[in-house]
């Protein structure tokens, strides 16, 4: 029978679900010409400090597991903290609350509210996608909507991942 080696491959798995999941975002970004907004952005973050965080956790040596599974847990809170991120994101887009500034069109709804927002607006180069614009769908879920759930089953795969390399001999 084949013995896996816990606390190498859990920390890789945190590695490979990060790199995973920023695939999805930029093959949908480059790929499919889906234009991302700030929170779309702003949801990228935790991928990839979990990624550093699994990659380091398996680069260092065999017998440094309580390090190991230090870092699987920090990857957990990350993983929690962009499972809220795009919470955040699907409560704008359903609009269950507003939209921060940075979000695309101003604070007000649609329509400029002072001449210094319509110069902005103007001035732009390329105008900021608004937040609350939905461009893709599967079974009538958005993309951030999926990433809470991806977000939360990698914060519970990590933390059941920390325990078992604790565990392990």
């Amino acid at each position: 029978m084949i013995q896996l080696d816990i606390p190498r491959l859990i920390p890789f798995a945190v590695f490979a679900a990060s790199v995973f999941a920023l695939g999805n975002a930029y093959t949908a970004q480059y790929a499919f010409d889906l234009e991302p907004c700030i929170l779309c952005l702003y949801q990228r973050v935790p991928y990839v400090v979990t990624g550093v965080l699994g990659m380091g956790a398996f680069l260092l040596p065999a017998h440094q597991t309580e390090w190991k599974a230090r870092a699987v847990v920090l990857s957990s809170v990350v993983f929690l903290i962009g499972a809220g991120i795009a919470f955040y994101h699907v409560g704008v887009e359903q609009h269950w609350w507003a939209s921060v500034a940075a979000c695309g069109a101003p604070s007000g709804g649609g329509e400029p509210q002072t001449v210094d927002e319509l110069r902005q607006l103007l001035m732009q180069a390329k105008p900021v996608k608004a937040c609350d614009e939905v461009d893709w769908t599967l079974f009538g879920l958005s993309m951030a909507t999926y990433n809470v759930a991806f977000s939360l089953a990698l914060a519970l795969a990590s933390c059941w991942g920390a325990r078992q390399i604790r565990r392990a001999p």
